[in-house]
């Protein structure tokens, strides 16, 4: 299974952005109001500058205190992003999310933003993929 499925199987495949200016409190309120787990930093709303979890924020949280909720977001951003394509497999995806301990991925493609994907995303895709091998080997088997 490639990614371009999951971005498909996806009932909402918005991409939510923040400009790296914005204030990390600003970003923890769309993460909060949007129920999400990260937002894409980007200047523009369509490349990928850098990525910011729910994760980073209680990093900073712990670290600084709520007095650091006033700082800016590329300064809290990761900026070494991990990113796929769309025609990049599944499992592909799922093990670079493994070894990176990280649950979402930016869908880049000629430097513009196309989705984002999450672990969970993943680990559904591919377990649909194995139920529907498991159905087809037990139909060979009883020979339908």
């Amino acid at each position: 299974m490639q990614v371009m499925h999951i971005l498909k199987s996806k009932s909402d495949d918005s991409v939510t952005t923040i400009s790296p200016e914005a204030r990390l409190d600003e970003a923890a309120k769309i993460l909060s109001e949007r129920g999400i787990g990260t937002v894409i930093v980007s200047s523009d709303g369509t490349s990928a500058e850098g990525i910011l979890s729910e994760r980073d924020i209680v990093r900073v949280l712990g670290k600084s205190g709520a007095g650091s909720m006033g700082g800016k977001v590329a300064d809290f951003m990761t900026t070494n992003l991990v990113t796929c394509t769309r025609a990049d497999s599944a499992r592909d995806v799922l093990g670079r999310m493994t070894a990176g301990h990280f649950r979402h991925m930016p869908v880049v493609e000629e430097g513009k933003l196309v989705g984002v994907i999450t672990l969970g995303d993943t680990v559904k895709a591919l377990l649909s993929e194995v139920e529907m091998e498991k159905d087809a080997l037990e139909g060979m088997i009883m020979g339908y």
